[in-house]
């Protein structure tokens, strides 16, 4: 008996359901099992930095994690953001003592053993190792905050701060635990820094510091603090006004306050509550209490918020740049694997230009954010290693804020774009990570200093110690060791000389107008930064025979934030973004 037309309707109609979501199941089991493997961007930065015995030194470290992040980290850190497996209070035990505790999922044990066994924290312990960690950190953060990136930018703050300005007892008693690999022996840090009166001005901070006899350098902290990341640290860097100081940030000590005491009792903190966070939901915020707590002053008097600058924020601000440049990288890989699985109208979308040039930007801005953030971890490593000299360390100061400026800015913008891609599928929390990669990257924003506090700072710094000047400096000199002068080195020097008059004109301005006129003159540093950067590496590569799209990269980034053409050859650049999105 032959079927009638509506069955055969109805058949076809079934075979179309079925292939869309075959497609859809095969573009799941296209993406990544070793995040460091497919990112050959990443691979050619270490290795212009590292040259290849280095990078060959430390391959199978990368590689490792690369693959665990892919994989048993990815599964874990989906797990722990379902609501039933978030962090919540488990202050006492069934007796009824007070523990301060959190309850927390055993996947988020799973994604913490293997972050830390990366040896991301215990690097540190060779010195020059910025670079190595923040590597790691960067396929760590391919999973976006995961509950345990945020942790790890802190825990880096509270080492570097011992290191480097503690004195010997504090550096033997915890930098053992810091650098320990081993997540069940560890101890992970934190910084509470803000308070609710305060927030970006923190020589408002009220948080109290009276000295004890006994034991000798103890001191007792009373006061609260409003944003708490990584609550239950074991130990966290805090900011507190000693008992008789001045007012506003020169009046602040920097304090190392022990989560327990050495009895194993709880050191006067007090968790108020959690906080309820659009993003990084997994990684519990809370308000905390101080009363009575025990804590012990790192560094001199009358130098805690510097030391809380130079060690704790600008090491957070580096490693909040490197996360939102990894979480963008991740948003291009699920879109361009997506867009070359998906069909409509019989192709796959990626063949679609518009789509093309969407997944063209992701990848050219993804790549320059990388390529800057890497470097600043690179240029630290030579400031701590005394390689370089106070024009260096001027311009480190002044990128690395702007740096986190910029990379939070765009990060978003790329995993935004990266859900335009998936169209209705990319705005569902089932469907892909983008929607956590995206609330995220909105936390990231906020985090380590918003984008006008950083703008306004970045001012002060220019009209106080002339900071653009060594910037420029730089700049300058990058450009002008180009082999490609007729294409890239002299627009790029023009391009510097034009700065630095706008910058210069900064000088004389009110602080007021002259933040008004920072952002797009921001925005311009950074993208010569980030175009000065890839050029270098773009010449390194070719003297070593790597073929790679990054002149193709840099031509479209110039193109689009630096000289944008008003005019161009459509075929051209039709071409070009083509072949910009040919890979990931």
């Amino acid at each position: 008996m032959s079927k009638s037309s509506r069955e055969l309707k109805a058949e076809m109609d079934d075979a179309a359901v079925a292939q869309g979501r075959a497609e859809l199941v095969e573009w799941e089991r296209t993406q990544p099992d070793n995040y460091y493997q497919t990112d050959s961007h990443l691979r050619n930065v270490l290795r212009c930095y590292w040259g290849d015995e280095k990078l060959a030194l430390h391959a199978e470290r990368l590689s490792g994690f690369g693959g665990s992040a892919a994989t048993v980290i990815d599964r874990a850190v989906r797990r722990s953001n379902i609501a039933e497996n978030l962090p919540r209070m488990d202050r006492f035990t069934g007796p009824g003592e007070r523990t301060e505790d959190l309850y927390q999922s055993e996947d988020h044990y799973i994604a913490g053993r293997h972050i830390y066994g990366s040896g991301a924290m215990s690097a540190y312990e060779q010195p020059g190792s910025n670079l190595l960690a923040l590597a790691l950190f960067y396929l760590s953060s391919y999973n976006g905050e995961s509950g345990h990136n945020c942790p790890l930018a802190c825990t880096a703050g509270v080492i570097k701060t011992l290191q480097f300005a503690a004195g010997e007892s504090l550096k033997a008693k915890y930098l053992p635990r810091l650098l320990d690999p081993n997540y069940d022996t560890l101890f992970h840090g934190a910084q509470f820094l803000t308070e609710v009166q305060g927030g970006s001005d923190v020589g408002a901070n009220s948080t109290r510091a009276v000295p004890l006899e006994s034991p000798a350098g103890a001191w007792l902290i009373n006061g609260e603090k409003w944003f708490c990341s990584n609550v239950t640290a074991d130990l966290a860097l805090i900011t507190a006004r000693p008992v008789g100081s001045s007012s506003g940030t020169r009046g602040l000590g920097l304090f190392l306050v022990p989560r327990r005491l050495d009895d194993g009792s709880p050191n006067g903190l007090h968790i108020r509550r959690l906080k309820d966070k659009l993003g990084t939901k997994s990684l519990a915020t809370a308000e905390v209490d101080f009363r009575d707590a025990v804590a012990w002053m790192i560094g001199e008097p009358g130098r805690g918020f510097l030391h809380a600058m130079e060690y704790v924020i600008n090491t957070s601000r580096l490693y909040n740049a490197v996360g939102s440049a990894a979480a963008a990288r991740r948003a291009y890989v699920v879109a361009w694997t997506y867009a070359n699985q998906r069909r409509a109208f019989g192709h796959a979308i990626a063949d679609f230009s518009l789509v093309a040039e969407t997944l063209a930007e992701m990848r050219c801005i993804t790549m320059a954010l990388t390529s800057g953030s890497l470097y600043l971890a690179h240029l630290r490593d030579e400031i701590e290693q005394g390689h370089v000299d106070e024009t260096g360390s001027a311009f480190f100061r002044l990128a690395v804020n702007l740096n986190k400026y910029r990379t939070s800015i765009s990060g978003t913008d790329v995993i935004r774009r990266g859900i335009e891609v998936l169209g209705g599928n990319g705005a569902m929390e089932n469907f892909s990570v983008l929607p956590r990669l995206l609330r995220d990257s909105v936390i990231f924003e906020a985090w380590e200093g918003a984008h006008n506090t950083l703008l306004a700072q970045s001012v002060r710094d220019l009209q106080r110690h002339r900071l653009h000047e060594p910037f420029c400096q730089r700049m300058a000199e990058w450009f002008g060791s180009l082999d490609n002068q007729e294409e890239l080195g002299a627009p790029g020097l023009a391009q510097v000389a034009s700065l630095r008059n706008e910058l210069d004109e900064l000088l004389a301005l009110d602080e007021r107008i002259a933040n008004l006129r920072m952002k797009p003159l921001a925005d311009r540093m950074m993208w010569l930064f980030y175009i000065a950067c890839m050029a270098r590496e773009n010449e390194f590569e070719q003297r070593q025979g790597t073929v790679t799209c990054k002149r193709q990269v840099i031509d479209f980034l110039w193109g689009k934030f630096i000289e944008p053409e008003r005019k161009q050859d459509l075929e051209f650049y039709l071409k070009r973004i083509t072949d910009i999105a040919d890979s990931i």
